[in-house]
């Protein structure tokens, strides 16, 4: 079947409005000529003259009033497809956005974050969702509006990306550990039991590139899958974690945290998103809000992270 030219649904429209030719063909641009094979190209189209001559003038047959509606309704519905989208009225918008965010993001970030957004948009709702891997196949297909997290080769090429802020790790112990006082070297910390911390199960990351450098290893004695795990055995225990200094900082209360005696292994945190939200206008405020809501964050020195 061949497809309709639906450029005819324009011209129709302009008949049944003008009733005349020539006026439908000043409407739209046209000489009097194209309007007169456009109308033998929808009297062919329809099977049916649509307009008629009447002494000195052109009248609707009923099917053309049949039509004249519908045809008037479906060209407003394709200016609203085509037309610019109106502005975002944040007061009336209602949307549940769904954010997937690495360990820590929400309890130094999502304050600031709820603030802000439930100031602007109060219909708007936040679901915070947790990360376990560095797949972007759920904001490939849509289940996640933003994810926050560290740009790796696994990111697919197609994924936006805007840098939010810079970790460093640090080192934490539980108060009266031998590392809380004296001078602190790169080798007393490598022989001491650490706590490995890897959502994949590798027992090597950042910190053990940085100390074979140094022609150091560090003992690890036990593996956990997050940050808030290893405080927690850090606490109660003589190991070591090594953690992240900014989205920890909430959980650090009453431990000693220490800068590495090296360099530390630094990481920079973006926000993610899939290219077809890209120009959403309610998608780019929720962008900006956490964008805001990170730098915030760091002109308030007392939560910003920084050691004790």
């Amino acid at each position: 079947m061949q497809t309709p030219d639906f450029n005819l649904l324009v011209t129709l429209n302009a008949l049944l409005c003008e009733g005349s030719v020539v006026r439908a063909a000043q409407r739209l641009g046209l000489s009097p000529s194209a309007m007169s094979r456009a109308l033998a190209r929808l009297r062919q189209a329809t099977g049916d003259p649509l307009l008629v001559r009447a002494g000195r003038g052109l009248v609707p047959t009923p099917r053309a009033l049949e039509l004249r509606a519908q045809v008037s309704q479906l060209i407003d519905e394709a200016e609203a497809v085509l037309r610019p989208q109106a502005a975002l009225d944040l007061k009336q918008l209602v949307r549940t956005f769904t954010l997937r965010t690495g360990e820590g993001f929400v309890e130094t970030f999502g304050p600031n974050l709820i603030a802000r957004v439930s100031s602007q948009a109060p219909g708007v709702r936040l679901r915070f969702v947790p990360k376990p891997d560095r797949n972007s196949a759920s904001l490939r297909d849509g289940v996640v509006d933003l994810e926050t997290g560290v740009v790796g080769k696994t990111l697919g090429p197609e994924i936006r990306t805007l840098g939010l802020y810079r970790d460093r790790f640090i080192g934490v112990v539980q108060p009266g550990h031998p590392l809380s006082t004296g001078k602190l070297t790169a080798a007393r910390y490598a022989a001491c039991d650490h706590i490995a911390v890897s959502r994949r199960g590798i027992d090597r990351g950042p910190v053990d590139a940085a100390l074979e450098l140094l022609g150091l290893e560090r003992r690890i004695v036990i593996m956990v899958g997050g940050y808030s795990a290893a405080l927690a055995l850090a606490r109660s225990s003589n190991l070591i974690a090594t953690v992240p200094e900014i989205t920890t900082h909430s959980w650090r209360a009453a431990l000693h945290s220490f800068a590495l005696p090296f360099p530390p292994p630094e990481v920079t945190v973006s926000l993610l998103w899939h290219p077809r939200m890209h120009a959403d206008p309610a998608h780019r405020w929720l962008r900006e809000c956490v964008r805001e809501a990170c730098a915030q964050q760091f002109a308030n020195p007392s939560t910003n992270g920084t050691l004790d």
